[in-house]
């Protein structure tokens, strides 16, 4: 229903914020990790989904979509409620899950508190290959976390090369040349490393 919420932070805790949206207050539930990225902010975007259960709506509100997407798939598996995804949201970085699950760490899926072996193997057996499949996987990559270089991957999946052939492309581009600006200048530079 909400796909995000731009305004103002009236209130900021760990768990919880409060956005002002022109005159209305949303409180929103956030996890750790969108908490520690928005404490120093005033206002800012938060991407949302909201719940509705028999006794309450509830809204989760997110840094970025990428987190987003993760909490979705989790909510997605049975037996993993919103709280428990938040928890693994707050424990793990969103890009730390996925990657766990695609790799089928349940050791680490387990290091969260209140997720036990038998839900951690669930997670990887109801997402492994959703996530293989999915757009939110391109998000992982063996590159260091840039963000030039996230974007550049993500858009090169979105045109249908491989993620480990975009990956090795852009990998190849900045070791020829590591003054990259834009996240153009290092897609056509990978493109040629094709």
């Amino acid at each position: 229903m909400f796909a995000y919420l731009k305004g103002a932070f009236t209130l900021k805790t760990p768990t919880v914020v409060h956005i002002d949206v022109h005159g209305v207050g949303y409180e929103v539930q956030v996890s750790l990790n969108t908490y520690s990225k928005i404490q120093s902010l005033n206002e800012g975007t938060l991407f949302t989904h909201l719940l509705v259960r028999e006794d309450a709506h509830i809204l989760y509100g997110f840094f970025d979509r990428h987190e987003k997407d993760v909490f979705l798939h989790l909510l997605s598996v049975s037996g993993v409620g919103a709280s428990t995804a938040r928890m693994m949201l707050s424990s793990l970085q969103a890009d730390e899950v996925v990657r766990a699950i695609l790799s089928g760490n349940e050791g680490l899926l387990e290091s969260v508190k209140g997720i036990g072996k038998k839900t951690a193997q669930r997670i990887v057996l109801e997402l492994r290959d959703k996530l293989a499949k999915s757009p939110v996987e391109a998000n992982i990559s063996m590159l260091n976390h840039n963000s030039l270089e996230l974007d550049a991957l993500t858009a090169m999946t979105a045109l249908g090369i491989a993620r480990n052939a975009a990956e090795s492309a852009i990998k190849k581009a900045r070791q020829n040349s590591t003054e990259f600006t834009e996240v153009q200048e290092l897609i056509k530079a990978a493109l040629k490393c094709l």
